[in-house]
Order: C-alpha cells, then sequence, then structure tokens
C-alpha cells in the first residue's frame, strides 16, 4: 500500500532522509526536481516548447528553479520567473536561485511588485510558487496575481507537489485562490487533497513520483490513509490449485431484483460468476427467474414467493459462505421485512448494497443487529443517507471511518477515487478507473464481484479491497479500444477476465 501521509509526517520524512542518508537538503531537491523534468520530457518531447517557471521564496520554489536549470540544460525553451514577494529566501532557493543566475542568465528574471510581472505567454506554465506551504488564505498582491495570471493564461498548467493555493490535508477555504493545474507531479507521495472531486479544479490530473526518501523514515510514517496498488491485489487474490474443485471457491447467494429490475439481477451474476465464484444462487421473483436463468445459465435460480417483489427467504437454507442483496429490489415495506429476517438469522459475509442500504436508511436500529465486517457499497447519495448529510469530502470521509468502527463494518464509497473505510479506522483510495464507469449498472456488478471473492475465502476488508480495484482496473481495459462515453456495466463484465 502506498501511504498518504500528513503535510507535516512528509516534511518529516524529508528530514529523516537528510538524516540517515548523510546528504544534503540541496541534494534531495535535485532529486526531485529530476522527477519533474523526466514528466515534463515524457509529456512535452519537442524541445521548442515554450516553458514558463513560476517560482516562489521557498522550497518549492527552489524545485522550479531547479527544473528550469535543467530544462535547460537539456536545450528546452525555458524561461524562470522568481516571485520574490519575500526578501528571506529559502536556503535551497537561494542556492538554485544562484545556479540559474551563474549558468543561464538570460533565463531568470525576478519581480518584486505586480507592475514588474511579466504576461504568461507559452506553451507551458510550470507552478512551482508555494507548493505545499500554504494553510491559509493567500493575502499577498504579487502572488494572487500570479496565480490569477496563470489561471487566466491559455497554457498547460503543471504543478510541482502541490498547485499553489491549495491545502493538502484540509478543505479549502472558499475565499482563497488556487493555481487551476492541468496535471500535478506529486513529490513522494500521494496527498489526501487528490481523492476528492471538490478538488479536481485544482489538481486536475496527477501522479505520485519516488523521490528517494529512505526507506526507514516512510515505514516510521503513521497514517490511517493508503492508496491501493497492483501488487497490493495481486498478494490478496486466491490462488488455484490443481485438485481443487468448485466448492473450493464457495457458494454465494445473490438476493436481486424485482418488476423492471431483472437486469440488476443479471449484470451482479454474471460479474460474479465471472470474478471466480464456485457456485451462485440468484435469489429472485418469481416474474425474474426465466430471464436470469436464460441470461446467466451458469447461476441457480431461486424465485421469491411473490411475483414482482423479494419478500423473504428460507433461512433453513441459508448455507451459504456469503449472501449480496440489494440490486433492482425495490423498497417495499414487504421486501423491508425480508431484509430484516435476513440480518436476524444469518450471520455470515454480507455484501448490502443499493436498495439495502435504502431500506436501512429509513430503519437504522437494524444496523446494530448486523453481523460483523458487512460491506456496504454505496454512493455519495445513498451514503448520506444511511449516515447524514455532509459539508464537504473531508467531513464525509469522517463520517465514513466512524460509521465503519461504531458497526465494525466495511463501507466502500463509491467514485472517482473509490474509499474503502475498515473497522480499524484506515481508509484505502482506489487510483484505477474512469469516468466511463458513470453508467447504469455499474454498482451491480461492483457487488457481484465482491461477493465472488468472498466465497474465495477473502476476508471482507481484503474482498472490498481487490474487487473495487479489479471493477474499476476492468474499466481501464475496456476502453483501451472504445470511449469512455459507449462503456457499459456489460462491458466491464467482460473484461474482467482480462485482469
Amino acid at each position: 500500500m502506498i501511504k498518504i501521509p500528513s503535510i507535516e509526517q512528509v516534511r518529516k520524512c524529508d528530514a529523516d532522509t537528510v538524516a540517515n542518508k548523510g546528504m544534503d537538503s540541496w541534494q534531495l531537491m535535485e532529486q526531485a526536481a529530476g522527477t519533474c523534468v523526466k514528466q515534463l520530457e515524457s509529456m512535452f518531447p519537442d524541445r521548442h516548447t515554450r516553458m514558463l517557471v513560476v517560482c516562489g521564496a521557498g522550497n518549492n520554489g527552489g524545485d522550479g528553479l531547479a527544473i528550469a536549470r535543467m530544462m535547460c540544460q537539456k536545450n528546452y525553451t525555458v524561461q524562470a520567473l522568481l516571485l520574490q514577494y519575500s526578501d528571506a529566501l529559502s536556503p535551497d532557493c537561494r542556492k538554485n536561485l544562484t545556479l540559474m543566475q551563474e549558468q543561464f542568465p538570460d533565463n531568470i528574471n525576478i519581480v518584486r511588485t505586480v507592475r514588474e510581472c511579466p504576461p504568461f505567454v507559452c506553451d507551458v506554465v510550470v507552478d512551482a510558487i508555494l507548493g505545499t506551504g500554504v494553510n491559509r488564505q493567500i493575502d499577498n498582491e504579487l502572488l494572487i496575481y500570479a496565480i490569477k495570471g496563470i489561471n487566466a493564461s491559455k497554457s498547460f498548467v503543471f504543478s510541482v507537489d502541490v498547485p499553489s493555493g491549495l491545502y493538502a490535508d484540509k478543505p479549502m477555504d472558499k475565499a482563497n485562490i488556487a493555481v487551476h493545474a492541468d496535471f500535478t507531479h506529486s513529490l513522494a507521495f500521494p496527498k489526501l487533497a487528490y481523492m476528492f472531486p471538490e478538488n479536481y479544479i485544482y489538481a486536475g490530473e496527477w501522479n505520485y513520483y519516488d523521490i528517494g526518501l529512505s526507506q526507514e523514515s516512510v515505514d516510521a510514517v503513521n497514517t490511517p490513509y493508503y492508496a491501493v496498488t497492483s501488487s497490493d491485489v495481486q498478494k490478496l487474490l486466491p490462488v488455484r490449485h490443481k485438485f481443487d474443485y468448485k466448492n473450493c471457491f464457495g457458494h454465494g447467494l445473490l438476493i436481486a431484483g424485482s418488476r423492471g429490475m431483472t437486469g440488476a439481477a443479471v449484470m451482479a451474476a454474471k460479474a460474479s460468476m465471472r470474478a471466480g465464484i464456485g457456485l451462485l444462487t440468484v435469489h429472485v421473483p418469481k416474474q425474474c427467474v426465466d430471464i436470469v436463468q436464460i441470461a446467466v445459465n451458469e447461476a441457480i435460480c431461486q424465485e421469491d414467493e411473490d411475483d414482482t417483489l423479494f419478500t423473504d427467504i428460507d433461512f433453513k437454507q441459508l448455507k451459504y459462505r456469503a449472501v449480496a442483496i440489494g440490486p433492482g429490489i425495490g423498497t417495499h415495506p414487504r421486501s423491508a421485512r425480508g431484509l430484516k429476517n435476513l440480518i436476524a438469522n444469518y450471520g455470515g459475509p454480507m455484501v448490502l448494497d443499493a436498495d439495502a442500504i435504502n431500506i436501512l436508511s429509513e430503519n437504522k436500529t437494524w444496523l446494530s443487529f448486523l453481523p460483523p465486517h458487512c460491506i456496504f457499497t454505496p454512493h455519495v447519495k445513498e451514503f448520506e443517507r444511511l449516515a447524514g448529510v455532509c459539508s464537504n469530502s473531508y467531513d464525509r470521509l469522517s463520517k465514513q471511518r466512524q460509521f465503519a468502527q461504531k458497526y465494525n463494518a466495511i463501507v466502500v464509497l463509491k467514485g472517482a477515487h473509490t474509499c474503502i473505510a475498515t473497522p480499524d479506522g484506515k481508509c484505502y483510495f482506489n487510483l484505477t478507473g474512469n469516468p466511463g464507469m458513470a453508467t447504469a449498472g455499474s454498482g451491480d456488478v461492483l457487488t457481484g464481484i465482491i461477493l465472488a471473492l468472498l466465497c474465495q475465502g477473502l476476508p471482507s476488508a481484503h474482498a472490498a479491497i481487490a474487487g473495487v480495484f479489479l471493477h474499476a482496473a476492468a474499466a481501464d481495459k475496456a476502453v483501451e479500444n472504445q470511449s469512455m462515453a459507449s462503456l457499459t456495466a456489460s462491458d466491464i463484465i467482460e473484461h474482467l477476465k482480462y485482469v
């Protein structure tokens, strides 16, 4: 897992690396700037690309001056602009300013007032003004002018570490101003701010890069926030052996569908089969049985006593390794009673999605009776019905952690960086996926995948983490050969076999 530390922890890692590796902070800055240069080269291979590197007076500005020097050495068309809003340059910034003045004096311009600031006319603006060095509203006239100028330019904006003005660990002050980056080159670690939709206007697309921090300093970081990688998921997935048979991979029960919503049951069932479940029983209303049986030949169909609704199941037959309930079942009072009976009679792993969550939102006293480590898979509105209205994504994350801890549950809050909160207070952000997943049935597919992984023996937290990753990775695989706008939930199911 990739740790997502606080800014204070990042700075401590920097300091510990300098101490542990016997290097000075300027050398670490050189390594960080070198990763930025490699990224810029890959994005803009044409050396005639006009770049303006806008630098502040602190270490982020030092990074920018080092980037400008290195890009000049590579014969790019580069101009560095130092906003000297303070006479007290950081030591490493001052050292890089001296090197730039000595080696490329014609490529550096120092301004102290708004009147001295040139227009931002170039192909690429590299924002190295403030980075992580801001946690309050910007009030300096020169900084405000520069940030507004960058945002008003038609240039591609590349921010170093954190877009200048953006708070990395807390909600943005609505009165504050920040750079609107097209791409953010995050140094060493992802930043928590990048995980939330309201910050996309500032961070844009982003990636994180190893800058050579000491492993000891990274290991010492204690954070509840992590980003999931493909190697993490590989370690979680079950291994199949030569003499295994279907019962080795579990028998699961999917309760889904109602009149007009049979497709939800079909998609969840298909996804579960594709994700490796050994045996699947799908419980649907009588009117849905033929459709499911024809669409999912591999599944066993169990019919409800009602023609159009889920109402109840035979609890004597609840000998399943895991149960998933919710896709397309509706919120009829009889369906609610059926869910209540399931909670009272089944003590095994359970996935609660869609209408199951909506029913629980209207019957919150039932939450205390759920078996341990149930997996909830809400989208934002479903979660807020369950846990209360949230003022912003940071508030929502706090409520998500609290809910998971209070009810000993796993909460999968779906979104661009789906977050999985576990009962121990930890949160795992998924980095795979694309906007094409914002389509009907995508959530039903995720429910089926997680059910399959539970049935194959994964603990609930691992099933949720791996399921979310595979679901989104399949969507990424699908859009390699088609547009995001054309992506359907069925495409995600079809491409599970490749991931």
